[in-house]
């Protein structure tokens, strides 16, 4: 049975970005997860190696935003939805939104995201 596995609203400080100031002060960056996979081993089992370990999960996000900066949301998101496909390959889905909430833009006040999703 397919099941999905929501992680809402990581966050860890990054300097991505074109901007000098985004590449030299640095500034939160959020993560939201949605990942599918075939649960029924875990759901009969109730045993962790069953499953896709979220803290496992949230250390591979950790690891991209905190790595060598990328000057594209774009292509931060890309890092991580590479890496949780190349760390997990029993998911069958993947929804990455990787927000900058403070983007050093005047006016806006909601910050900026970018969603992929892959398949």
């Amino acid at each position: 049975m397919t099941g999905v596995l929501r992680i809402s609203r990581l966050r860890f400080y990054g300097y991505h970005g074109i901007l000098p100031e985004e590449r030299e002060e640095g500034q939160p960056f959020e993560v939201d997860l949605e990942l599918s996979w075939d649960m029924s081993g875990a759901v009969d089992s109730d045993r962790l190696e069953d499953t896709v370990d979220y803290r496992k999960v949230v250390e591979r996000v950790r690891d991209a935003v905190t790595s060598p900066p990328v000057e594209l949301l774009e292509h931060l998101a890309g890092r991580i939805l590479g890496g949780l496909r190349e760390a997990f390959p029993e998911l069958t889905g993947i929804v990455v939104r990787a927000r900058k909430p403070e983007p050093p833009i005047p006016g806006v006040m909601g910050g900026v995201e970018v969603e992929l999703r892959w398949p």
